[in-house]
C-alpha cells in the first residue's frame, strides 16, 4: 500500500516554560501509525532536552477516543524498516522508555478508549487520570491472535500485580474507569465533569516546584519500579512476529472487515468485537 502524506496529529502547547500540553488530535478514532511516531518523537526528544520544563499532560482532542491501536492498513516494513531510537530500540518502544526515564513528570488524561498503543502511552507515563464515565482501557491484542508491543506485559504487573495483569492482558477486554482505578491501570477514575480541573490543578502544583527535586525524586522511583529496557525488546519482537503469523493475519483480516478502522461501532467496542472472531 502506498504512503499516505502525513498530516498534523500531535500537536505541543507552550502553556508556561515549566508546563506543556500535548493534544492528539487525528480523527475519527485517533489511531496511530508510521506517520505517528516522528510527531511524538519530537515531543519526547524536546521535553527530554528542556531545561525549565517540570510536567506535561497528554489528552484527546477527539470525542470518544484517547489514542487507539496501530494503523493496519500501512505495510508493516514501514515500521519495520524505521532505525532505532537512542535506546536501541525501535521507535514506538524506545519513545516510551524514554518517556518514563525522563526527568519531567508526565500525566495522561484519558476521555475516552485508551486501546493497544492508547494503552501503552498511558502505562508509560508517570501518572494516569480517568473519566470515571467515559475513560475505556484495553490490550486487545490477544483477542486478535496478536502480542502487545509496547511494554504492558512489563509495565502492568508491577502496577496491579501478576494476576489482574493476565486477566487484562488475557481476556483482552475492556476496562472501564471504576475498574481501572481499582486496579490501579489508572492513578484514580474521576467524575468526567472533574477530571479537567483536576489534571489541570495537579500540572499547575507541580509545575511550580523545583525541577532538580522533581528530577531526583523520578530517577529514584524508576529505579526501584521501572522494567529493563531488553524486557520492552522482547515484547515488541514479539508483536511483529505475531503480525506476521498466519493466525494474526487471519484475525485482524477479520476485524478489518467488520469495519476495523472504518466503523465506528467496531472501535468503540473492540472488545466485543474481538470476542466474536471465528465463531
Amino acid at each position: 500500500m502506498a504512503k499516505n502524506n502525513p498530516a498534523q496529529q500531535i500537536f505541543l502547547e507552550r502553556r508556561t516554560p515549566a508546563y506543556w500540553r500535548v493534544t492528539i488530535n487525528h480523527p475519527p478514532f485517533n489511531i496511530f501509525g508510521p506517520d505517528s511516531i516522528p510527531q511524538l518523537n519530537e515531543v519526547i526528544t524536546a521535553l527530554e532536552a528542556d531545561k525549565e520544563l517540570r510536567v506535561v499532560v497528554f489528552e484527546s482532542a477527539v470525542p470518544g477516543f484517547f489514542l487507539t491501536h496501530y494503523d493496519f492498513t500501512r505495510d508493516l516494513e514501514e515500521s519495520t524498516s524505521m532505525a532505532p531510537g537512542p535506546t536501541g530500540l525501535h521507535p514506538l518502544p524506545d519513545m516510551l522508555v524514554r518517556l518514563s526515564r525522563a526527568p519531567v513528570v508526565s500525566i495522561v488524561s484519558i476521555r475516552g478508549r485508551a486501546t493497544g498503543v492508547g494503552s501503552e502511552l498511558a502505562l508509560a507515563s508517570d501518572m494516569r487520570f480517568a473519566s470515571r464515565e467515559k475513560a475505556i482501557l484495553s490490550q486487545w491484542e490477544v483477542g486478535a491472535a496478536l502480542v502487545p508491543g509496547g511494554g504492558p506485559m512489563a509495565r502492568l504487573p508491577r502496577l496491579m500485580g501478576r494476576g489482574r495483569a493476565l486477566e487484562v492482558l488475557l481476556g483482552a477486554d475492556d476496562i472501564n474507569g471504576d475498574i481501572a482505578e481499582r486496579y490501579g491501570y489508572v492513578n484514580r477514575a474521576l467524575p468526567d465533569a472533574e477530571l479537567d480541573a483536576f489534571v489541570e490543578a495537579l500540572a499547575v502544583r507541580i509545575a511550580g516546584f523545583d525541577k532538580e527535586a522533581i528530577a531526583e525524586v523520578k530517577r529514584l522511583v524508576d529505579h526501584a519500579s521501572l522494567p529493563p529496557t531488553a524486557d520492552i525488546r522482547q515484547e515488541w519482537d514479539a508483536f511483529i512476529a505475531s503480525v506476521n503469523r498466519p493466525q494474526g493475519q487471519r484475525k485482524v483480516g477479520e476485524l478489518m472487515k467488520l469495519g476495523l478502522q472504518e466503523n465506528a461501532d467496531v472501535e468503540a467496542r473492540l472488545g466485543y468485537y474481538t470476542s466474536t472472531l471465528g465463531r
